[in-house]
């Protein structure tokens, strides 16, 4: 086992009508809010109002922006980090799911700062400050409610990458599940893809550690039992809460303590599908982590065949890899490219950014061939 710091500072408040007690949390943080959120659904789901009321309640003045995007841009964070900084917000509020939050995180750095969100995502500037951060979760998926990483996009360079940093833990996250029964079933199916993909990517990380993996094996187990029990009753509140919590758990530092680090050479694969083609996450990763797996039936072999056994009872590397894809089927997420509508005539196009960005694992690291190898999997 690696040597570890263990730290987790994030103050969640989980269940029905949590958000009660938001106004006074962000009392105690500041008197100026800049409340972050993206489209229409957290209009819908009552989120946003709720949030509204308990900021307005408290005296906070509140300055909105709402332009965050699905796979989240750069320049919304930047634009939205100026109009907090000519408002002069001291609390930044984000209302949604993965990409508003991770957006709301590189937001408090660059209103603080003064700075440039692309520069801080690619170590360029070294942030000393970041204003605090309450978030409102709405869909169960990326874990970022609980962790110190963001993911942004630039279209300029093409890169989709991922940026961490202790300064952008929320100070406070709320997560009442009832925000998430009108969540779609394909983007709740992806959601729970999510989650089983960043367990995988701990359990492929550098180093022996087996309480992580015993930690691993019970979050996988829950979205093996739920996942597929919402997918058939979507509106069923106890099967949002328990999905909800192990998505939160698969993220939250605890599959990762006692590794050198986690592998995420398919979260990195994954990016290039959503950059090029706005491809839902969750679903670049049922796409892509079968046909990872397969090209990594050697290297990986022994993690594989000891995942079969904890969660399948097999003892056979193709047969994991098999029921692995069944899970992704059964819960409606997609196995091959065409099934997100990209054709096969953008296999040269897909390759040719993995390769030019060396896409690959911390751990595992992988050639061109492999990549090339790769996409035949996933075509």
């Amino acid at each position: 086992m690696r040597n570890f710091i263990a730290f987790n500072p994030v103050r969640l408040h989980f269940g029905k009508k949590v958000v009660n007690d938001l106004g006074s949390s962000a009392a105690s943080l500041g008197k100026k809010a800049l409340l972050v959120y993206g489209g229409g659904s957290v209009l819908r789901n009552g989120s946003y109002k709720d949030t509204l009321v308990q900021l307005k309640t408290q005296g906070i003045a509140v300055t909105e922006y709402n332009g965050i995007k699905p796979n989240p841009r750069v320049e919304d964070v930047n634009e939205a980090a100026g109009i907090g900084r000519n408002e002069e917000v001291d609390i930044v509020v984000a209302v949604g799911g993965g990409s508003v939050i991770d957006s709301a995180k590189i937001i408090t750095i660059c209103i603080a700062e003064g700075c440039d969100a692309w520069k801080v995502m690619t170590g360029k500037y070294n942030p000393a400050s970041a204003l605090p951060l309450i978030a409102v979760l709405t869909i169960a998926a990326t874990g970022t409610e609980m962790n110190a990483v963001a993911v942004l996009q630039n279209s300029e360079t093409k890169e989709k990458i991922g940026y961490h940093n202790v300064l952008i833990y929320p100070v406070h996250s709320f997560l009442d599940p009832s925000y998430t029964l009108s969540v779609p079933a394909d983007y709740t199916a992806y959601g729970v893809v999510d989650l089983v993909a960043h367990s995988l990517e701990a359990w492929f990380g550098e180093g022996e550690a087996t309480l992580s993996d015993r930690f691993v094996i019970s979050v996988i187990k829950e979205a093996l039992e739920f996942g597929p029990e919402l997918m058939r009753d979507t509106g069923n509140y106890e099967l949002r809460a328990n999905i909800m919590w192990a998505a939160t758990n698969a993220l939250n530092n605890l599959t990762m303590y006692g590794r050198e680090s986690g592998d995420w050479g398919v979260h990195a694969l994954g990016h290039v599908l959503s950059f090029l083609y706005d491809t839902a996450h969750g679903a670049t990763l049922s796409i892509i982590y079968p046909a990872w797996m397969k090209v990594l039936k050697e290297r990986a072999g022994d993690r594989i065949l000891q995942l079969g056994k904890e969660l399948f009872g097999t003892s056979d590397v193709d047969q994991t890899i098999e029921a692995m894809e069944s899970f992704f089927k059964l819960l409606g997420s997609p196995l091959k490219c065409q099934e997100v509508g990209i054709e096969t005539s953008r296999k040269e196009e897909i390759l040719s950014l993995m390769n030019r960005d060396q896409a690959g694992g911390m751990n595992f690291k992988l050639s061109d061939k492999e990549r090339e190898e790769l996409l035949e999997y996933m075509f």
